[in-house]
């Protein structure tokens, strides 16, 4: 009878351990996939700002050439102006 229960004791220490481990294992897997995904999210959001400071620096350049061509514009009515 003792032996049936140190046996007993045995198995459910073992299954304990088990036990622990698997929540461990599961903890771990779960912190990696936490991890992954929030350097997906902050890979994707950095190549968003990116992709706005192009599309900004675009309309920028666009504003300046408009600017410039229509200074021109002014410039060479202005000169028309003052020639006649």
């Amino acid at each position: 009878m003792a032996n049936q229960q140190n046996q007993n004791q045995q198995h459910n220490q073992q299954q304990t351990q088990q036990n622990n481990q698997n929540q461990q294992q599961n903890h771990q897997v779960a912190q990696s996939i936490k991890n992954t995904a929030g350097s997906a999210f902050e890979t994707m959001h950095n190549a968003l700002e990116a992709t706005e400071n192009i599309a900004m620096s675009a309309v920028d350049g666009t504003i300046n050439a408009v600017s410039k061509m229509t200074g021109q514009n002014k410039n060479q009515q202005n000169q028309k102006r003052n020639k006649h």
